[in-house]
């Protein structure tokens, strides 16, 4: 198994090729620049897509304040840190099937696959045997990703998906099959 962390990134950018609508442009290249932030593990970078009072909503657990940030950048910022930056969880694959871009929004939907850590699994009480491997966490993930027309950037995201984790343990990885994020195309 390899995990390519661009592959979702390459689906946006295909249909971004596509658009000749410049809000659609506008809103697909949000969405990108949001993604390879998140694929350096750059919460400055994803930040810098985000309305000066953005919101995110986990619509599988809408009542779990640390999965839905809202109001500040700096709530996004800790949601980051906590769910993405601590467990090393922004080495991930969208296998997304699905774009579709309006003037208000882009949505984006495929199979998500994220490699973490043995070591953050267990500090999740996940049972693991190897906490030095690398364990793949996977699920159909739809995310909406509305956009502000005044400030013309991301309100956030919105997320349906379910549990990646059910059988993670019987999922390893070698790192070395999770390939690297490539250089953005000028």
């Amino acid at each position: 198994m390899q995990l390519d962390v661009n592959k979702g990134i390459r689906a946006c950018e295909q249909v971004l090729a596509r658009q000749s609508n410049v809000l659609h442009q506008r809103n697909l290249k949000l969405v990108i620049d949001h993604m390879r932030a998140e694929a350096r593990c750059d919460v400055q970078g994803v930040l810098d897509t985000l309305v000066e009072r953005p919101k995110y909503i986990w619509h599988g657990q809408p009542h779990d304040a640390l999965l839905n940030p809202r109001g500040s950048k700096q709530a996004i910022a800790d949601f980051y840190q906590r769910m993405i930056v601590e467990p090393q969880a922004y080495r991930l694959e969208w296998d997304i099937t699905r774009v579709m871009v309006d003037e208000s929004a882009v949505l984006t939907e495929g199979v998500m696959k994220v490699a973490f850590p043995g070591h953050a699994l267990q500090a999740m009480d996940i049972e693991i045997d190897d906490a030095q491997a690398w364990y793949v966490a996977q699920g159909m993930t739809t995310v909406v990703w509305p956009v502000d027309p005044l400030e013309e950037k991301l309100i956030g995201e919105e997320v349906y998906d379910y549990d990646k984790m059910v059988g993670i343990a019987d999922r390893k990885i070698a790192f070395d099959d999770i390939l690297p994020l490539q250089a953005a195309a000028v």
